[in-house]
């Protein structure tokens, strides 16, 4: 037979071409069993022609397939691709329609982005590109940045148009706070590392804010709030978040990546502190609406995260209401250990030390052993005792009704680079 005449070096172990098979079957089965069916005989045979043409044995084809349909399980099952553009249908807010930018003044921290890949364009640079009208406030690292954010919304105010902000989650949490506070829509320029808030709200990129700018387009989002009972000590301003609060595992984790990631950068700072937080860290002691609770995390999202496992990756809607409350407990034995090893066999939702719930509000009271949160990635000093809430819609943000012209704006962004680079 054919597969029998086999040269040794036109192969390699394993088969790429029934991993991407089984990659693309177990996906599409994981969507729908129905769909899956239908395309299971294809990947069978794609798999199979790779024995009977002579170029892998069938345990190179048996490995393959095993790696691809492994790889589909983790990313669509435990750790589920992001929404494309996240719903549309919404009810728009009112925000005015800025042409060319005109009436709006950007805060641009230059030092966000630290650990991405270098920009084609400086941030001026870019945001004079798409909106030649706006003004800039730039903020470097040795300017003071509460005073820049300060100007920039006055003169927001100033000019009845809009903030925008270029930026991280750190600064756009900044940025909207101030913006809500003064009644002014927000323009979120992602320029930072993750960028967890722009992707959530649907505007991966900057031209995707630009038009909505210019068209007015905007939707309506919710702040969540970590009150202090109690504003009478100095230090216990109200903490305002877009993303996430946390108490514990997590904060320590920001701590110590902050002090790691100077030396060894934020992805390698970032894995050394998770190794050591898991290794050192201990629970920490709470009353959670009235229940006494010993907690290893006590996580709170501003609206409801997807999937309900260890890794919630993004939010389907930014204006639910809710709250979306992630509690690993701390009162049982082996508590790390069995919640790592219930979120890698996809059972976390059944384990007893995990806990999901989605509320309105929660309390927080008689906290022990916790001397900071964590909120959007910043650090903040632990007060006593708290309340979680939400603002519901209180903060207007530019994001795109519609697909526009992005595909005209990416290649006239692509020009600019090219010119600035040959300048």
């Amino acid at each position: 037979m054919r597969h029998l005449t086999r040269q040794p070096w036109t192969t390699s172990f394993p088969s790429g071409h029934a991993a991407s098979a089984a990659a693309f079957v177990t996906g599409v089965a994981l969507e729908s069993t129905r769909y899956g069916a239908l395309v299971a005989p294809v990947g069978a045979a794609v798999a199979f022609s790779r024995v009977y043409v002579g170029v892998h044995y069938p345990g190179d084809v048996l490995a393959g397939a095993a790696i691809g349909a492994g790889a589909a399980l983790l990313t669509c099952r435990w750790w589920p691709p992001r929404q494309v553009n996240p719903e549309r249908e919404r009810p728009p807010a009112p925000a005015p329609a800025l042409p060319d930018g005109d009436g709006l003044v950007v805060f641009v921290n230059s030092g966000s982005g630290a650990g991405a890949a270098a920009p084609a364009l400086p941030p001026a640079v870019l945001l004079t590109e798409l909106l030649p009208r706006a003004e800039l406030v730039e903020c470097g690292p040795d300017d003071d940045f509460a005073e820049l954010l300060d100007r920039a919304v006055r003169r927001a105010v100033e000019r009845s148009g809009a903030l925008g902000v270029y930026g991280g989650d750190g600064t756009v949490n900044a940025a909207a706070r101030a913006a809500a506070g003064n009644g002014v829509p927000l323009a979120v320029f992602p320029g930072g590392t993750f960028n967890h808030f722009a992707l959530d709200v649907g505007v991966p990129h900057p031209e995707d804010t630009a038009a909505a700018v210019v068209r007015g387009d905007a939707v309506a989002v919710d702040i969540a709030v970590a009150a202090p009972r109690s504003v009478q000590a100095p230090g216990t301003e109200s903490v305002e978040f877009l993303n996430t609060f946390s108490i514990g595992l997590y904060a320590d984790l920001v701590r110590m990546r902050e002090r790691l990631e100077r030396r060894w950068g934020k992805w390698a700072a970032s894995a050394l502190a998770l190794m050591r937080v898991l290794r050192t860290a201990t629970p920490v002691e709470l009353r959670l609406n009235g229940r006494p609770r010993r907690l290893w995390l006590l996580f709170a999202g501003n609206c409801r995260y997807v999937p309900d496992g260890f890794a919630p990756a993004f939010r389907p809607c930014l204006d639910d209401g809710l709250l979306d409350l992630r509690l690993i407990d701390g009162g049982h034995r082996l508590a790390r250990t069995r919640v790592v090893l219930s979120a890698i066999a996809g059972a976390l939702g059944r384990s007893p030390v995990y806990c999901v719930e989605r509320v309105a509000w929660a309390q927080v009271d008689d906290l022990r052993g916790a001397d900071t949160f964590a909120y959007d990635g910043e650090l903040v000093g632990a007060t006593g005792d708290l309340r979680l809430e939400k603002r519901n819609r209180a903060l207007v943000v530019y994001r795109p009704a519609a697909p526009g012209n992005e595909i005209l704006q990416q290649a006239r962004l692509a020009a600019a680079a090219a010119r600035y680079q040959n300048r």
